[in-house]
């Protein structure tokens, strides 16, 4: 009985979790992109939990897709861009901290975004991308950035379950 209820408990875990593809992602260049196949609300909510996991806190929500409908009616437009749209602004105390010791100019880098969007031409994907930082300065400076582009992939990763 215990084994048949947890090998139940195994395979709805396998099932919920998203099977992600991977079509070159991350993407290479200025912005890391993934893609999963799955819904919205759940790689939603998987990001926001795996920022929350890592003791972050989420200062901003960007509601991109309703603002772009919002003013698309203003602006004469019609055409749908996301289907779904949002973006997380956050920072780390840690590694923002050693991010701007490094050079205090780094602040431009400061707050990390994490955007969560799908198109309307794919119904069954979900992407999630950031900005990487780019690696300017001294050796210290370029360090610090690119711990927060490991921060930033590490998230993503955990929210994909990505190894």
């Amino acid at each position: 009985m215990l084994r048949t209820s947890l090998t139940g408990l195994f395979i709805a875990a396998i099932l919920s979790a998203p099977a992600v593809v991977r079509a070159g992602g991350p993407t290479p260049g200025p912005i890391a992109r993934y893609a999963v196949e799955g819904e919205f609300d759940i790689v939603r909510d998987d990001v926001l939990l795996a920022i929350q996991g890592r003791g972050l806190v989420v200062d901003h929500t960007s509601h991109i897709h309703n603002m772009l409908e919002r003013t698309g009616k203003d602006l004469g437009t019609t055409k749908t861009v996301f289907r779904q749209a949002e973006a997380y602004s956050f920072c780390s105390a840690v590694v923002s901290r050693k991010m701007m010791e490094a050079d205090a100019h780094n602040i431009a880098f400061c707050p990390y975004v994490i955007t969560v969007y799908a198109l309307p031409n794919e119904p069954k994907r979900v992407y999630v991308a950031f900005r990487r930082p780019t690696a300017v300065g001294s050796e210290a400076s370029k360090k610090s950035l690119k711990a927060v582009e490991d921060l930033l992939d590490g998230i993503v990763r955990e929210a994909l379950n990505i190894k």
